[in-house]
Order: structure tokens, then sequence, then C-alpha cells
């Protein structure tokens, strides 16, 4: 895979981080150069500082393989590389620190609602912490404050064996519903919209207990975490698949991206290898499966005038690029185009909590972008996305199925 870059700089006009910092080493090349050395070297020496930087730096958007003529597959390289410094790198105990909180409490729904709780009060501290913002920790934990709301209220529906269906409508298909950790305690409204939605529509839905799937402590370089929450995953939705499921249904493009990474993931583990593939391969966006189903000809949404802001994960990871405008389009909303579409917001995960200025500079040339459009609400099918964006937008960002469910019956998105 390393070999496979040519060095040919395609990649360079779509980085985020290179048109940020015209950084050569901040480029995918040129932090391949740096992979290449590294791994090389492994035997030799641990991984430097410069390598680990610049490394840490990427925001795994994956724009650079949609633009790579040569195929390279970029994030592999990257999620490697992650985990080899995480095995033979010692960082400062500061970064440590945040890096294995987040990598316990972002994953576990249990944990993470409380963190949120617990955040409300110290968010109180924000105007004095913002005046230390010269030490690394300081302003990650500001970062932290910032984009910590409360919990939603009302509890998410993930009740185990839950099976929902709407009355007198007659069942086509049958799919499970991942609830996801972030977005389950964040914005459990996503889900009930799925589920409306789709059970209108004549779709069986199974809600499993919430259940992490890897990315978080994936690309932080956990892997041996990441492995754990993979297999676990696969174990019980194999179980959903024998019982008819013709899905594993995403809401969240990021989580999306990595669940249908699956089957690279365990493919060096014979006891794994062919139950992850099964996984992968029947993971599927929401959008996926709305693209097959039959809208009924009437709607009930206001032809709203929508910026539609693709997920990285979703153009990039997934390469879905028409499937969910198409369906906003066919909803009755005007969907508009955000200049320089292809490139991140910032949120990246945990990306906005570990690099926040980079994270910030993106946010606000995406935010510009958006006010460009002149929109009255914004749509898009990532729920870190959304966090993102909320905070700087004067009109609201909703996830693409909360706008269909309205569209088509269900009710007015809030804030909308």
């Amino acid at each position: 895979m390393l070999r496979t870059c040519v060095h040919c700089g395609f990649c360079t006009a779509t980085c985020p981080t290179y048109l940020l910092l015209g950084d050569e080493l901040d480029s995918p090349r040129g932090r391949i150069y740096l992979m290449k050395d590294m791994l090389e070297n492994a035997e030799a020496r641990a991984p430097t500082e410069a390598h680990v930087t610049h490394i840490d730096r990427c925001l795994t958007c994956l724009s650079c393989m949609t633009t790579c003529p040569s195929g390279v597959h970029y994030m592999h390289l990257v999620d490697q590389s992650r985990a080899h410094i995480e095995h033979h790198y010692r960082r400062p105990w500061a970064d440590r620190l945040v890096r294995g909180i987040l990598g316990k409490l972002m994953p576990n729904p249990t944990l993470f609602r409380l963190s949120l709780l617990a955040a409300q009060p110290a968010r109180l501290a924000l105007p004095l912490l913002r005046r230390f913002t010269g030490h690394g920790l300081v302003k990650r934990l500001v970062a932290l404050l910032e984009t910590a709301r409360p919990p939603a209220a009302r509890t998410p529906i993930d009740r185990p064996g839950l099976r929902k269906t709407a009355p007198g409508v007659t069942v086509l298909k049958r799919v499970a519903l991942m609830s996801g950790c972030v977005q389950n305690s964040l914005r459990p409204d996503i889900n009930e919209a799925t589920v409306r939605l789709l059970t209108r529509l004549g779709v069986e839905v199974l809600v499993p207990p919430a259940a992490c799937c890897g990315a978080l402590n994936h690309h932080l370089g956990q892997e041996d975490a990441a492995l754990t929450r993979v297999k676990a995953n696969v174990a019980a939705w194999e179980k959903l698949l024998d019982d008819g499921c013709a899905a594993i249904l995403i809401t969240a493009s990021g989580c999306g991206t990595t669940v249908k990474d699956y089957g690279h993931m365990l493919k060096d583990d014979p006891a794994w290898a062919a139950r992850a593939a099964r996984v992968a391969a029947s993971a599927k966006d929401v959008s996926e499966i709305l693209e097959h189903l039959d809208f009924p000809a009437t709607k009930a949404a206001e032809p709203l005038r929508l910026a539609y802001h693709s997920a990285c994960s979703m153009q990039h990871g997934q390469r879905l690029k028409t499937g969910p405008k198409a369906l906003l389009e066919q909803a009755g909303f005007t969907v508009l185009d955000v200049p320089e579409g292809h490139i991140c917001c910032g949120s990246a995960g945990t990306y906005s909590l570990l690099q926040p200025e980079l994270s910030q500079q993106l946010r606000d040339r995406k935010l510009g972008n958006i006010a460009l459009t002149q929109p009255q609400a914004v749509a898009t099918g990532n729920i870190g996305c959304l966090t993102q964006l909320q905070a700087g937008l004067p009109v609201p960002i909703v996830h693409t199925v909360e706008l269909l469910d309205w569209a088509y019956g269900g009710p007015r998105p809030a804030g909308v």
C-alpha cells in the first residue's frame, strides 16, 4: 500500500490540513512518507515526535482517497500507523490522560451520559479557563466543555428485544437499527425518526441495545479496545441477520464507514474473518435502505431551502454522494450544494477535542461556505458534523432522516 503512492500531489488540493498549514508533511503524500519511514524502521527505533505530530493532525476525512488516481488505501495506512504509535510511542502524560478518558467515556453510553451531566456545572468555569488556553491540556478541556451539551432528557429506544412495526402496514422487510453510543445520548430523536419513517413504509425495525461500533477507539490507535467492541458487535448482529434482518442499519455515517470495514479489521483472525465480512456486507446507511422503498405521493413538509452538508464519512468513506440529496429533493425540499463541500468540517470523531485549533478553523470555514447558500436549514447524515456545526449556525441543522420523516407524515424536527 505504501508503494502504491506515486507522490503525484493530487491529494494536496483536497487535504484540509495542507490547505490550512501548507506543510508537505501535513498532506497525505507527506504523511505516507512519514509512515514509510516509521514502519520500515520499526525494529530500529520508536516513532519520533515528528511522526506522531503530523499523523495526529490527520482528520481521516479520506478526501485524498476520493482524489487519488492510484487507488492508495490511505485509511488502512493511517489506521495501522496509529496503532503502531499507540504501542511504541510514549506520549506526554497530558495526552495519555485525555486520550485514555475519551477512549473510556465516549464509547460507553452510560458513562458518556453521566459525563455530559457532570460537565454542565463545569461549563461555568469556561470564562476563566479561556484565559489559560496556552497550555495544551487546558485548551483541550475548553474544547470538551464547549461541545458538552446536556444529554437528551428522554430514554433512548434501545430496550433489549425491541421490535417496531406500524399498525395496519404490511411488513416488507426487516432491519436491525444500530442505535450507537454518542448519538444515542445526544440526539435519540434521530433514531426515533428513523423507526417512524421505516415502519410507515413497511419495514420492521429491531433495535438492539446501544453499542459503540469501535470507531472511537480505532481512530485513537487503541486497537485492542476497538477489536473487542467489533467482535462483540459481530457476535450480536450475526444473530439478527440469522433472525431474518436484511441489513444492519446505521444512521451515523462515521459509524457506517467503520462497520463496513469490519471484514478488513478482522481479516487475519481465522475465527472471526468470515463472520465479520458477513456483517460488513450487511451494513447499510439509512439512505441506502430508503432509496429502495416506495414513498407516498403526498408530502406534508414545507419546501424549505436546505444546505446539504455531506459528511466526509458519507461521501469519501462510503462513497454515497447522490442518494441522500435525491431523497430530500424527492420529498419536496430545495437542496443546495455547499461550496467546498468536499472539505471536512473539522469534527472527525475526537479530532475536535484533540486538535481544537485546526478543528475550529475548519468549522469556521465550513460555516462561511454554508452561509453563502442562504439556507433555511442544514441537513447532514452524521452526528459528529451536526454537533460540530450546530453552535455556530443561525439556522437549525438536522439529520436527513428527520426531514424525510417530517415530509412523509412525521413531526416537525426540533428547531425547524
